[in-house]
């Protein structure tokens, strides 16, 4: 039995229903392609969580495909910024409460403006970090984007 994470613990408490998947770890960071191998699921239902900041270091929480990059320009946009950058990882556990590799979009220690890609709205299922490294949660992108209060926006890099 995997023992609850915050993550967990907030969809419990607005009786969303999730699914937990685990894999093994280790010191080595993992890229959300192996994630996917090692739980089994295709990579297009596989999200990842990034933080970005701006330069006042106010926070901003993006959810994208695995596979896919984060478009900093289209990112901005969407939480109405003039430019943002990536939260250096140092300040990821301090800010979020969680680790690389085990980021979740919810169970955060404050709530931060967050963005869902639009992208993960096709499919009835996807899976993000459950709040710990080697455990993820297959959701409902629609509940999960109520629980975390987020806004729905393409921000990532579409091929030309």
């Amino acid at each position: 039995m995997t023992k609850k994470t915050n993550a967990m613990r907030r969809l419990d408490r607005e009786k969303v229903r999730y699914d937990i998947r685990t894999f093994e770890v280790s010191e080595m960071h993992v890229d959300g392609e192996e994630v996917a191998k090692k739980i089994d699921v295709p990579s297009e239902f596989v999200y990842k969580t990034l933080v970005l900041e701006n330069k006042q270091h106010e926070h901003f929480v993006f959810v994208i495909p695995v596979s896919a990059h984060l478009d900093m320009k289209k990112a901005a946009q969407a939480v109405r910024q003039k430019k943002l950058q990536l939260m250096p990882l140092d300040d990821l556990k301090r800010v979020t409460g969680y680790v690389r590799g085990g980021c979740s979009p919810i169970g955060m220690k404050a709530e931060l403006p967050t963005v869902f890609d639009n992208a993960m709205f096709a499919y009835d299922c996807i899976f993000v970090s459950a709040g710990q490294r080697g455990i993820q949660m297959g959701v409902n992108p629609d509940a999960l984007a109520t629980v975390a209060h987020a806004h729905r926006a393409t921000v990532t890099i579409t091929a030309e």
